[in-house]
């Protein structure tokens, strides 16, 4: 009872935050449905009502904590397919089906059916759905509507269409190719201006306030009519009384063709998969690191595509983008997915009418950067680092699925990762007499240690991660826990990515997760999720300092410091911060120590979100280590972002007889009376007379930084120094 009264608090406590983040989603949330669902065919309005259907529902019966739902990019593809072969209202039948076998996958509990997708061959369907936006929404960005065949034939278009656009020769046709042009840089260079005031509008909205401001210029101001050719305008939008009045007609009459059922299996799956695919990556990014229950929010999910079909909507899925967004401004449990709902009620409600003003190459730029990031050149770059083999499987799943279609694609990418599997054991033996013995043994040491131990023998791939996994999620992760390959004769990609993020998991709760065994093993790749066989492949590294590097050297002679320069994984020094419980650490690298230890600067580079959301931020930092322990905190700048913070629930703590520090400084943490004792006139002091940096206590260490990009070899050492004397006043 104590324990249930303690989670209302906290969810009324953490309320005003997910308010807070839930606006913000919905403002991305509202340009991208209207986009997802025209690129579909489906009227603009459908994808707003998949999101608020999804924000509604899943976020009362879901089992996700920190998710949002709505239209998803995967599915443009396959709707746009139904609704070309089946018409809009057999196609809102088969989105309805679907969301019924959703709910049957729920009810067998067969959410774990995502284990059974090798890593590169879902990194394809994903690459082959991104192409597909971009193919066919490219042409509408310019202002250059055609209708061709296949994906590839789209794709094959683009220079005409590109060279077209250069010698148009109607004004209207020219102002509505800006605007696309202009909206894809406003996508693409956005995430470079790293400015908290810029940053809180996301870019998707951006983009509407410019089209409307636009729009209001030339009826306002100008006297003109809007000089973007009206065929190119956002219509057909009806107000909140006409989408209630105005229910569609779901027509069944289809439901025994093959075509139908063709649809509703394709939707089915895709909807299954990025559903999964994202719920597992934001999991990782929730600051409490809990657990999803998969088989529930498969079912939410299900019901909220039944209710969208119903009321005209779009399939209901996960979706990272928003989910991501919805972490990093402080969402931290299902309250923020309603509350993205509601306010694009709200907005519906209010500026319905605002929204024909938006044109729709603008629109779909941002549908345009989307398929792009999906199908990212580094994307491909970084499964080639992992292996050549994984390489095949991609381009074997990316091919056949725009050729062929998305369940052709997924299910031959998984055809060909077993048979390379095959040619590289040169043992097709080795799978079909293992495949189906329990491989996987796990039991607690009964030592003063207490490790759960875990051995995994024969072979671990794709086809039997499952039972793995299944021992891997019954341990609390604050225990630890050693994995045992060395009776295993073969580790694939796919598990050995998932190790990764299992060892990630335990180290920020706590616990201790470590492989062993492996060291028989070789791959042909240094890559840490490469495959892993008994087949020893020697492999020569090259290493040399770049120009700053050196630079750094010297410093570091010219200081008596210890310098490193190779990249280090093991950060779990850092797990503590505030700063990184929603952020992934990739490495950090050029190391400076100090003897003793006690300061170590280093850069850093860490991402914000997952997938096609993921930035990825480059710093240098400064960790002190710490004699006695002092109260957790986070001091910063002040500034007006940070009064708009105070009414989400970031409550800033005043400093008594230092009116000036508490202007100047943003101090946050949850002990208020001992921050204020540790901050005395010297530290109090300290601070108002040096330059501002971002400070940051878990206790028994420091975190100091300045910018998010590396620093110059002048602001190094304003940072160690600066770092050096704030330890002294410390102590």
């Amino acid at each position: 009872m104590i324990k249930k009264e303690k989670k209302i608090v906290s969810f009324f406590k953490a309320l005003p935050k997910n308010i807070f983040s839930g606006f913000v989603v919905s403002l991305i949330a509202l340009p991208l449905g209207l986009g997802l669902a025209m690129a579909s065919d489906a009227p603009p309005i459908s994808g707003i009502i998949a999101a608020v259907v999804g924000g509604l529902l899943v976020s009362i019966l879901g089992g996700s904590n920190v998710t949002i739902t709505g239209p998803g990019n995967g599915l443009v593809g396959v709707l746009l397919v139904a609704i070309t072969t089946l018409g809009l209202e057999s196609a809102y039948a088969a989105i309805i089906c679907s969301g019924v076998l959703l709910l049957v996958l729920g009810f067998l509990r067969l959410g774990k059916l995502a284990d059974f997708f090798p890593s590169s061959a879902i990194q394809g369907m994903l690459a082959a759905i991104g192409l597909i936006i971009l193919g066919k929404q490219f042409h509408i960005m310019l202002a250059h509507k055609i209708k061709r065949e296949d994906t590839i034939d789209y794709l094959l278009e683009i220079p005409v269409t590109i060279n077209d656009a250069i010698h148009y020769d109607k004004t209207g046709l020219i102002f509505a190719a800006l605007a696309g042009v202009l909206s894809l840089i406003i996508m693409a260079f956005y995430g470079k201006i790293r400015n908290k005031y810029f940053q809180l509008i996301p870019a998707p909205m951006w983009i509407v306030i410019l089209s409307i401001g636009f729009s209001y210029y030339f009826e306002l101001i100008a006297h003109e009519a809007n000089p973007i050719a009206k065929e190119y305008m956002i219509s057909g939008i009806p107000d909140f009384q006409e989408i209630i009045s105005q229910l569609p007609t779901v027509n069944f009459s289809k439901i025994g063709s093959f075509p139908f059922w063709s649809s509703v299996i394709a939707l089915t799956l895709i909807s299954s998969i990025e559903s999964l695919l994202s719920i597992k990556a934001v999991d990782k990014l929730d600051p409490e690191k809990r657990r999803s229950n998969v088989n529930r929010d498969l079912k939410a999910l299900g019901l909220a595509t039944i209710g969208s079909g119903f009321l005209g909507g779009l399939n209901v899925v996960t979706v990272i983008a928003r989910s991501s967004v919805n972490v990093n401004n402080g969402g931290t449990n299902r309250s923020s997915n309603f509350f993205h709902a509601t306010f694009l009620v709200i907005f519906i409600l209010l500026f319905s009418t605002q929204l024909t003003r938006i044109p729709l190459p603008a629109l779909m730029a941002i549908l345009v950067y989307t398929g792009y990031k999906l199908a990212s050149p580094e994307n491909i770059k970084k499964i080639f680092s992992i292996g050549r083999e994984q390489l095949i499987i991609f381009f074997v799943t990316l091919i056949l699925t725009l050729k062929v279609g998305l369940i052709t694609g997924i299910l031959s990418g998984v055809l060909v990762t077993f048979i390379i599997h095959i040619f590289i054991n040169k043992s097709f033996s080795l799978f079909a007499r293992n495949v189906l013995k329990p491989n996987v043994l796990m039991y607690k040491e009964e030592d003063s240690a207490g490790n759960y131990y875990v051995s995994v023998k024969h072979f671990c791939s794709f086809l039997n991660y499952y039972r793995l996994k299944e021992k891997l999620n019954a341990v609390p992760e604050n225990q630890d826990i050693i994995v045992d390959f060395s009776l295993c004769d073969f580790v694939d990609h796919t598990v050995m990515e998932n190790l990764n993020n299992y060892q990630e998991l335990f180290s920020k709760r706590g616990g201790h997760f470590e492989v062993v065994g492996l060291d028989l093993h070789d791959t042909d790749s240094k890559h840490p999720f490469a495959l892993r066989r008994l087949l020893p492949v020697p492999n020569l590294i090259k290493n040399s300092l770049t120009k700053r590097q050196t630079s750094i050297e010297t410093l570091a002679q010219n200081y008596a410091l210890r310098y490193v320069s190779k990249k280090e994984k093991n950060v779990s020094f850092l797990d503590r911060f505030l700063f990184f419980k929603t952020k992934h650490v990739n490495h950090i690298n050029n190391q400076l120590c100090s003897e003793n230890k006690e300061l170590t600067m280093f850069d850093i580079e860490f991402s914000e979100g997952e997938l096609i959301a993921k930035e990825v931020v480059r710093s240098t930092m400064l960790y002190i280590q710490l004699d006695t322990n002092i109260p957790e905190f986070t001091l910063d700048r002040e500034g007006f972002l940070e009064k708009v913070y105070a009414f989400a629930g970031f409550k800033d703590i005043p400093i008594q007889n230092h009116e000036d520090f508490s202007k100047r400084f943003y101090l946050l943490g949850e002990d208020e009376q001992a921050i204020k004792h540790f901050f005395n006139d010297n530290v109090t002091h300290f601070f108002e007379s040096n330059p501002y940096y971002h400070v940051e206590s878990n206790g028994k260490a420091l975190l100091v930084f300045s910018k998010e990009r590396h620093a110059s070899i002048k602001e190094i050492k304003a940072l160690y120094d600066f770092g050096k004397r704030l330890k002294q006043v410390i102590s």
